[in-house]
């Protein structure tokens, strides 16, 4: 048995490669990318049918505050300027609800 290549995999998995791959993830680019938004929705739809109800909620939890960081930043929102606290209001209550319907879904609702 050769465990070299387990070996190999576990170098790219360093912290400092792994902190550069976030800081290069570009948000925006990635929630208008059809691969990222098919492959998402194929994996929500397999849970759905399957009644994955975990992998299901942290699907559509990921999208969704992915699509509102994209939406953030794309609207130009900085936490030191004011005038785009309209912005910045959209983002908190956008966030507050989707943490909402993860506790909802995760643990009141029940099936």
């Amino acid at each position: 048995m050769d465990f070299s290549c387990i070996g190999q995999a576990l170098h790219y998995l360093q912290t400092d490669r792994v902190v550069k791959l976030l800081h290069d993830l570009n948000v925006e680019a990635l929630i208008h990318n059809p691969v990222f938004l098919g492959g998402m929705g194929a994996v929500a739809v397999i849970a759905l049918f399957m009644r994955w109800k975990v992998l299901l909620v942290t699907v559509l939890s990921v999208v969704g505050f992915a699509g509102l960081v994209a939406y953030t930043l794309q609207q130009g929102t900085d936490i030191t300027g004011m005038q785009s606290g309209n912005h910045l209001f959209v983002f908190i209550v956008s966030g507050v609800a989707i943490i909402l319907a993860v506790i909802y879904l995760l643990f009141i609702r029940g099936d």
